[in-house]
């Protein structure tokens, strides 16, 4: 009896010490990636924000960062707001052009990847790794890569235009490379959709079948196991999707410069570039990333609700 008092009485200190073991453990395996999002992206950020709210050097025409936010100027910030909404709204059409692009680029993205990662969930089987290695196997080749390569599709005398007239024989020839804003819009589509297919594979892949042959059972049809049951499922993939595609997106110039190169269809990140490489204006380019990043608040914040609320579903 003593001694089994006796192992009682140390039994307790011991789960004790397992749970301050267990309490310490994951904060100190988080420490490195903590660190890495403090040194590569908490640390930037605060530089673009002194960088936006900074000065210019009068003489050489170099931006002047500010570090204490006590003595943060808006000189820059008002420029931008200036050229957005003043007299000379010169950048409002590359914002709104910007938003069009990405939404009707997001939906369509959407509509296609949908249907390709639900096969690829349900129906792929045992083929289901190779449909996931033809989904990422373009990101094997370089972006610049793939735009030239639609830029030779695209010409006058490319592929595309000698499947549309049938190999000539229909007086149709299409200039795609002469500042249509249809052209890049199906650029940024080819170049993010693996960006949503991913995600939503990874959603559709782990709802239970047992659940939509449930749905079967009561009576649901096709449509209604869709709208009812997959669609909120997958609500999470399909947030990270429009993230993860909206996210490079906003910021993309190269897509436009490759297949367009027309200020008609220039975009925010054309004009953060185009800032950046100007003398004195890097401020005016910071500011802008901050608009980008008010722009995106949206996505992002529906992305933590989405996420949180199937959390609490589960």
């Amino acid at each position: 009896m003593p001694s089994g008092r006796r192992s009682g009485s140390n039994s307790k200190p011991v789960a004790d010490l397992r749970q301050r073991v267990n309490r310490l453990t994951w904060p100190i395996l988080a420490l490195p990636s903590l660190a890495w999002l403090a040194l590569f992206l908490a640390v930037p950020f605060y530089v673009v924000l002194c960088v936006a709210f900074g000065d210019v050097d009068p003489l050489f025409r170099t931006s002047v960062p500010i570090w204490n936010p006590l003595n943060w100027r808006l000189e820059q910030i008002l420029i931008i707001f200036d050229r957005l909404f003043g007299a000379n709204n010169f950048y409002l059409p590359p914002v709104i052009r910007t938003i069009s692009f990405v939404i009707i680029a997001v939906v369509v993205c959407l509509i296609i990847a949908f249907p390709v990662a639900y096969y690829a969930a349900k129906y792929a089987g045992r083929r289901k790794a190779l449909v996931l290695t033809l989904i990422v196997a373009p990101f094997w080749i370089s972006y610049m890569m793939r735009m030239l390569a639609w830029v030779n599709l695209l010409q006058t005398d490319g592929i595309v235009n000698s499947i549309i007239s049938l190999g000539g024989v229909l007086p149709i020839e299409v200039n795609w490379l002469s500042g249509k804003s249809y052209t890049v819009v199906m650029g940024l589509i080819y170049g993010y959709l693996p960006y949503m297919i991913l995600p939503l594979f990874a959603a559709l892949d782990r709802i239970n079948p047992s659940l939509l042959e449930a749905a079967r059972d009561l009576g649901a049809g096709g449509f209604d196991v869709f709208r009812r049951v997959i669609v909120p499922m997958s609500i999470p993939g399909i947030a990270a999707g429009i993230l993860l595609v909206a996210l490079p997106m906003m910021g993309d110039y190269f897509t436009t410069d490759m297949l367009s190169g027309s200020p008609e269809t220039s975009m925010i990140g054309n004009l953060i570039n185009t800032s950046i490489s100007t003398p004195g204006q890097s401020g005016q380019a910071a500011a802008l990333l901050l608009l980008v990043l008010l722009v995106l608040a949206g996505p992002m914040i529906w992305y933590t609700r989405s996420m949180y609320s199937s959390e609490v579903r589960t």
